[in-house]
């Protein structure tokens, strides 16, 4: 079982994940790419790295926007060091900010 990380440790996160936000209890953050096929390809390659850490996002994709919800379910729904590193690596390989 993953420990939520507190208030502190959430803030110290968010300054290293540009347009990353806490909302409800999760970290999220809508990117806007210039197509649809950008946006695809992005989550394509975002599930590689979902798969790499066996921890997957909630999402949705409307054309160019991809909205991503990280939390950890075995965690009572909270924020905890895996949301972290996926949010992360998924700002890595982000080509939009």
């Amino acid at each position: 079982m993953s420990t939520p990380l507190n208030s502190d440790e959430i803030s110290t996160a968010l300054t290293k994940l540009p347009g990353w936000s806490l909302e409800r209890d999760a970290l999220g953050k809508t990117f806007v790419f210039g197509s649809f096929r950008e946006a695809l390809s992005f989550m394509v390659r975002a599930g590689f790295e979902a798969e790499a850490l066996n921890h997957h996002p909630e999402w949705t994709n409307i054309y160019q926007r991809v909205a991503i919800r990280l939390t950890t379910h075995d965690a009572g729904d909270k924020v905890t060091a895996k949301d972290v590193e996926l949010a992360t690596r998924l700002q890595k390989i982000s080509w939009v900010g």
